[in-house]
């Protein structure tokens, strides 16, 4: 007959209890996050399969070459989307030219000893803001504040740099390709910052403090250790960005100026699959709503693709290190 030590705080009935509670506890735990993972997963299998079933007539009529046509005319019945992919790829790659650097450099200046502490707390608080503000508002001010400050550089640029086929064209009036850019990069530079930021923060201070025992100067550290130790998180981060610039609605419907071509020039007005969703919606009928979806379908995929290559991307960078 086994008998419980009273003395031992490690045995007795109350130890059992609290004991059989605690895995009580953690299976309804376990429970509640696989019901929440598959509640999202779902949702999310359902927002697909709902559009792309709406979209199926669209599809049955214009197959493949919805993507490859470039004449939207709902009068005519004519639909084609290569212009709105192409606006959305270059509107999500210039945002994410001007905010990679300008995200990765903020986030290394609070992270590395750049900063006074006394500057931290208020770039993180203005960093925060910056991601509160609702994208029609930036619309707004894209409008009436940032098109007026920027037609004149844009002139200045399309006059003295115009050879470069990308800036030229006539009348760069301000709604284009690269004001979207421009609002965009604004909007996803915290995403950017606030990632990179936390991956920096949780690298072991060894590297950091290794890599300058043994000679190299705090640039050398950053570029050399730090960067390539974190590339995994930065990666992610850039990702997360690239969805998020491509999936804007507002600031592409109000300011890149819903021009139905390809213009090579980013001065020019041009389209995004967003814009043309949130335009033309609301007075659409049955079959341009099932054009619509169609296109709403290939946001869906191409933003699919950029996230597969986002997880190939760290695997790849995770193996290496």
């Amino acid at each position: 007959m086994t008998t419980v030590d009273q003395s031992n705080p490690f045995q007795g009935p109350g130890l059992e209890k609290q004991n059989s509670k605690a895995r009580v506890l953690d299976v309804g735990f376990w429970g509640l996050t696989l019901l929440l993972a598959i509640s999202a997963g779902a949702v999310l299998l359902w927002v697909i399969i709902q559009t792309a079933l709406e979209a199926v007539p669209a599809i049955q009529e214009f197959g493949f070459g919805f993507i490859l046509g470039t004449t939207w005319d709902p009068v005519a019945n004519v639909y084609g989307v290569l212009p709105q992919i192409y606006g959305t790829l270059v509107t999500a790659f210039i945002a994410l030219v001007i905010s990679v650097p300008l995200g990765i450099g903020v986030a290394i200046f609070l992270t590395e000893g750049f900063a006074p502490k006394w500057v931290t707390t208020p770039i993180a608080f203005a960093i925060e803001l910056i991601v509160a503000i609702p994208s029609v508002v930036l619309g707004i001010w894209g409008i009436f504040v940032l098109i007026p400050f920027i037609r004149p550089i844009f002139g200045f640029i399309n006059t003295y740099l115009g050879w470069i086929p990308i800036f030229s064209g006539d009348g760069a009036l301000g709604n284009s390709l690269l004001l979207v850019g421009l609002v965009l990069s604004i909007m996803i530079v915290p995403i950017i910052i606030s990632i990179t930021r936390g991956t920096l923060e949780v690298l072991p201070k060894d590297l950091r403090n290794g890599s300058l025992a043994l000679g190299a100067t705090r640039w050398e550290t950053i570029l050399r250790v730090m960067i390539p130790a974190g590339l995994s998180g930065i990666v992610s981060s850039v990702m997360l960005a690239m969805g998020r610039a491509m999936g804007e609605t507002m600031v592409a419907a109000m300011l890149v100026g819903n021009a139905n071509r390809i213009n090579i020039s980013w001065l020019q007005p041009g389209s995004t699959i967003t814009g043309l969703i949130a335009s033309q919606f609301g007075e659409a009928g049955r079959t341009q709503v099932a054009a619509l979806m169609y296109a709403g379908l290939v946001l869906m995929i191409l933003s699919l693709v950029v996230n597969i290559l986002a997880e190939l991307i760290i695997r790849r960078f995770q193996n290496i290190e």
